[in-house]
């Protein structure tokens, strides 16, 4: 298949591509600059078979007003282009399947499990950022299948949480954060490229679905099962106003989180690999 991926050098994106290769398909990166002219888009992506939307910018920094943008245009703006250039296409041309990441950060951090039936939305920056994002791709021509992924933070040997935190942890001073009550809705990255995998065999997938392993736990559990794992003590803790002073707003990210349930991947089927912790950190750090 023929299949164009915008963000590809994300971390997604690398994974996904790696696997996509290796089973025959052809890639076609959709490069950053061309997200903000639907003309280039066109282009791109006629002739396609799926397009798959992985773009945007990082959301774990300082927020001033000018990330705060960025943030929201990279989602937002790239994908209401995206959806416009497939709309224009003609019907031969046009992509059978459109799938877009989006995230856990729409749900409330109350104590609701979320289910994708779940409408208890946050309505902080992140909350309405990942609403629109979401909205931007809901005029799509319904000739063409849709399937939205709302991503749990992401797990893997070269992810970036990964990377920052075994240091620190394999000198002995990892530690929970803040209160370490708050859920860490996770998903190792080998499962995520499966569910999109899923996604593209499976002509039933439509909608919206909750990306994040079956097991509930929170930072403390995290912290705790990653520290055993490398044999080390994790008995610190990141103070909240640290963090606070570090990443002003946006430390809200790291001290609350919402908790989720991959309910509909689990009714229709998708098998996941690491459906909980141990097993998810355990290949991680081995």
């Amino acid at each position: 298949m023929k299949i164009a991926i915008s963000g590809a050098n994300g971390f997604i994106a690398r994974n996904l591509i790696e696997k996509l290769e290796i089973s025959g398909h052809q890639i076609v990166p959709i490069g950053r600059n061309k997200l903000y002219s639907i003309e280039e888009l066109s282009v791109i992506l006629s002739g396609t078979e799926v397009v798959i939307n992985l773009a945007g910018a990082p959301i774990l920094q300082r927020w001033t007003e000018k990330s705060k943008n960025e943030i929201a245009k990279s989602r937002i703006i790239a994908t209401q282009n995206i959806v416009k250039a497939i709309n224009g296409l003609p019907e031969n041309k046009k992509p059978q399947i459109f799938i877009t990441a989006s995230a856990i950060g729409i749900y409330s951090t109350n104590t609701i499990t979320h289910s994708e039936s779940s409408t208890s939305f946050a309505n902080d920056f992140i909350g309405e950022v990942v609403k629109n994002w979401e909205n931007a791709s809901l005029n799509l021509s319904p000739k063409v299948r849709r399937v939205v992924f709302r991503i749990g933070l992401v797990l893997g040997k070269d992810a970036q949480t990964i990377q920052k935190l075994l240091p620190v942890f394999k000198m002995g001073i990892g530690g929970k954060i803040g209160s370490g009550e708050q859920p860490f809705p996770f998903v190792h990255i080998s499962d995520l490229v499966n569910a999109i995998f899923w996604a593209i065999q499976n002509e039933k997938a439509r909608g919206i679905y909750n990306l994040s392993a079956p097991e509930n736990i929170d930072n403390k559990t995290f912290t705790c099962v990653l520290a055993k794992s490398l044999k080390r003590p994790a008995v610190f803790t990141v103070p909240a106003f640290g963090l606070k002073l570090l990443y002003g707003e946006a430390a809200s990210l790291l001290l609350q989180s919402p908790q989720v349930t991959p309910q509909r991947l689990l009714d229709e089927g998708f098998v996941f690999h690491f459906p909980e912790i141990k097993s998810c950190l355990a290949e991680i750090t081995s």
